[in-house]
């Protein structure tokens, strides 16, 4: 008998960011901070990598915010309350590293606003003083604060227009506050990949040790398929096994970007092409004609 990975909440917090609630006791009671899950919308889905942003041991569920970019986001954002994945495996991936550290800066952009939550709660309970950075193209585009604020002992925003909190981005009011004399012991950063460059780099002339959670992209999970391999420091790495949190300050960030967008242009075909006929259906069903 197949499990079932039943959709608990699901609502889109933001434009095309979707926040699902999941009932899963299993992982609920053995996921870490900085650990993912792989989840199959469908049958005949892909596997995906997402973030376990929080959970609830006593309640058995789990917690994903999921970015509408290609076919397997928008299969898996179609899904409503009451749905079951077809798939759900973890947790995987290494724990991020927590300790005692002093000062630990934390930057979340895109999916990684909701990410990184566990992240700082876990830094708070281990002692430390946290700084929480996140970014957006507008303030339209910010979620979370509430849950952030609430472990942070310094929340700061960033928006790429101005409309709230710095005009910039993570690395630019982290720039800011080191300018201002501020010290960190210990940084960590989610979200898309040039954004993790862009940190790494301002993190990097401070001697700061920096941990970014890099998003490569991913089949099995297991480090079988080698989909997912990354250069670090001229070796070799598996972000499944190996990560996620890897050394930003080691990442081959060129060979990195090469590798993920190889199928960039065949990605947004089909994209568009599924999208098209989602459409299609859509219309079909209001005007009573059935399915596409």
């Amino acid at each position: 008998m197949r499990r079932e990975y039943k959709i608990i909440e699901k609502y889109e917090v933001v434009p095309n960011v979707h926040k699902f609630v999941i009932r899963d006791p299993r992982i609920a009671k053995k996921v870490k901070a900085g650990q993912f899950v792989l989840v199959m919308a469908n049958e005949k889905g892909e596997r995906i990598p997402l973030t376990l942003s929080d959970w609830d041991p006593k309640e058995g569920t789990i917690t994903l915010y999921v970015l509408e970019l290609g076919v397997s986001t928008m299969e898996l954002v179609s899904l409503s309350k009451g749905d079951s994945l077809y798939s759900l495996a973890g947790p995987l991936g290494h724990p991020a590293k927590v300790e005692k550290f002093g000062n630990v800066l934390l930057g979340g952009g895109c999916f990684g606003i909701g990410g990184i939550y566990p992240l700082a709660k876990a830094m708070k309970e281990a002692g430390n003083s946290v700084t929480v950075i996140i970014e957006a193209r507008s303030n339209y585009l910010l979620y979370n604060r509430e849950k952030l604020e609430g472990v942070a002992n310094e929340f700061f925003t960033t928006t790429s227009d101005g409309s709230e909190g710095m005009r910039g981005h993570v690395q630019d009011k982290l720039q800011e506050l080191v300018k201002d004399g501020r010290k960190f012991d210990h940084a960590y950063f989610m979200g898309c990949t040039f954004m993790l460059m862009q940190c790494a780099r301002a993190t990097m002339p401070h001697k700061i040790p920096t941990g970014v959670a890099l998003n490569a992209i991913m089949l099995d999970g297991t480090g079988m398929c080698g989909c997912c391999r990354v250069t670090v420091g001229g070796h070799t790495k598996f972000v499944c096994v190996d990560g996620p949190e890897i050394d930003g300050h080691l990442v081959d960030w060129d060979e990195l970007f090469i590798r993920k967008h190889i199928y960039r242009e065949e990605e947004a075909v089909s994209y568009q092409s599924h999208a098209c006929r989602s459409l299609t259906g859509y219309e079909r069903e209001a005007k009573g004609g059935g399915e596409a």
